[in-house]
């Protein structure tokens, strides 16, 4: 394996705007009419406690992050600190969700290119914009971390506006004749609790998938500058952001519609600047919702080969994922990616109408979740293996250890079993697991489980040292 190491080029700026955008996707512009549909105005309270849980783990792995910013951070910390085992479903279960949205956002941009260009095939559009995506990733970590961060721009330009014009409409009637709309339509239609608590519990499920990503920002740890001041800051900011986002967004098309209309209404965002008289509203979102499109491409090519890399490092992928191009990148793994994305694109030519794109997308929720598993789990050790004196000094902990991991594991296990309980969400339940048990066979099957653990430092960061003195105090360094 090469001596070559990741390079630190994604700049502060990337990496909040990477943390930030990682979650705002295409299901919050065009798919969250149907989680209202599902619990009406309750889901706010869905998205509150979603976004409590996805706090609580953001900043158990921001305590972790702080001593050891490391290339694939949350599987590399179930390897570490749970079990290879775990290490190794964590990478590929991590890697399989990033390369089924990949795959899927490609799918889409091909939709959204025809609204401007019907007479161009989707394929076309879809591996243009993976020749592009993929260029850029190989060339350099910064391009990726540039053109997530003019995404994730787009996407939060527009998430402000509509908050700022919803304000307006609510308050000040704005849109609206002059007439303020208020917040009657909270409770109007049938009470804040339509289909009562069941509707709530079933729409948690799917509230729940729409985070997944949130811990995007670990995985660019190996490669962030000032990674200690970075990557907390953008822990600490990007929680209360989304929710804001999402809980803000969602309060405001609630307030503005009634919940029980909005299924026969198509984006709630267009319908929202269409009222205030533009126009283009239909164009606009389009735009934004092909620029979040891409950016989940983006995100799946640079995660796919961080955790490929991760695997080669812990002995438990081929060697040459672990290689790295003179720019620092682990090309051979988005090579790997990239032609997995081929093979879905073909198979979207040959069968434009079929449902199977459909139902790999959905198979990537629960694997998307073992990452909050492993970190919610692996604390405990982690801690042990630092000692209580280090920890005492440790300036980024994570409040109310060790209650909040239990809150967290059961929260977990509780939109697990809700996703059985759920028809639909029960198949992409059982095709997560029959991944994992194809993957335990493999590990098992290759003999992973007799080879030595491996035990990579990465420590030779002149900013990680002085993380690992400023809390070691008499203890050792690592």
């Amino acid at each position: 394996m090469e001596e070559k190491k990741l390079e630190r080029k994604l700049k502060p700026r990337h990496v909040e705007m990477i943390a930030l955008g990682g979650t705002i996707g295409v299901g919050l512009f065009m798919g969250s009419a149907s989680t209202i549909q599902t619990a009406g105005p309750s889901v706010l309270i869905c998205y509150a406690i979603a976004g409590v849980v996805m706090f609580l783990i953001m900043r158990i792995m921001g305590e972790m992050l702080y001593l050891e910013p490391v290339p694939g951070s949350f599987a590399s910390y179930g390897y570490r600190y749970i079990s290879p085992y775990i290490g190794f479903i964590t990478a590929w279960c991590y890697w399989f969700m990033w390369a089924t949205v990949g795959l899927a956002e490609l799918t889409a941009v091909g939709i959204y290119m025809s609204y401007w260009f019907p007479d161009i095939p989707h394929w076309i559009s879809a591996l243009v914009a993976m020749a592009i995506i993929v260029t850029a990733n190989i060339a350099s970590v910064k391009y990726y971390g540039e053109f997530e961060f003019w995404f994730a721009f787009v996407k939060v330009a527009t998430i402000v506006f509509m908050l700022v014009v919803g304000v307006m409409m609510i308050a000040f009637g704005f849109g609206n004749d002059g007439v303020p709309i208020g917040l009657s339509n909270l409770w109007e239609h049938g009470g804040f609790f339509p289909h009562g608590l069941d509707g709530m519990v079933a729409a948690m499920c799917v509230v729940a998938a729409a985070f997944q990503g949130v811990e995007l920002v670990g995985i660019t740890a190996g490669e962030a500058q000032e990674p200690r001041k970075t990557l907390m800051k953008a822990v600490k900011n990007i929680v209360w952001r989304i929710l804001i986002f999402y809980v803000g967004a969602i309060f405001i098309i609630l307030c503005i519609y009634p919940w029980n209309e909005l299924g026969m209404m198509g984006s709630p965002f267009v319908q929202t600047f269409t009222r205030v008289g533009i126009a283009s509203a239909a164009g606009i979102i389009n735009f934004v919702v092909l620029t979040a499109a891409l950016s989940g491409c983006n995100s799946g090519v640079y995660s796919c080969g961080r955790m490929l890399y991760t695997l080669a490092c812990n002995g438990q992928a081929p060697k040459a994922f672990g290689k790295l191009s003179q720019s620092g990148v682990p090309r051979n793994g988005i090579y790997f990616t990239m032609a997995v994305l081929c093979l879905g694109v073909v198979l979207n030519y040959l069968i434009p109408d079929s449902k199977l794109f459909l139902y790999v997308y959905s198979a990537s929720v629960f694997p998307a979740m073992v990452s909050w598993f492993v970190l919610a789990g692996a604390q405990k050790n982690f801690r042990k293996r630092w000692g209580k004196e280090a920890m005492a000094k440790h300036p980024f902990k994570s409040p109310l250890y060790p209650y909040a991991n239990y809150f967290c594991l059961g929260f977990l296990a509780l939109v697990t079993v809700g996703m059985w309980i759920n028809e639909d969400t029960r198949a992409s339940l059982i095709i997560g697991w029959l991944f994992i048990a194809i993957l335990t066979l493999a590990y098992y099957g290759k003999g992973m489980n007799k080879r030595p653990i491996v035990h990579e430092e990465f420590t030779d960061d002149e900013e990680v040292r002085a993380a690992h003195e400023s809390v070691e105090g008499a203890t050792t360094t690592k």
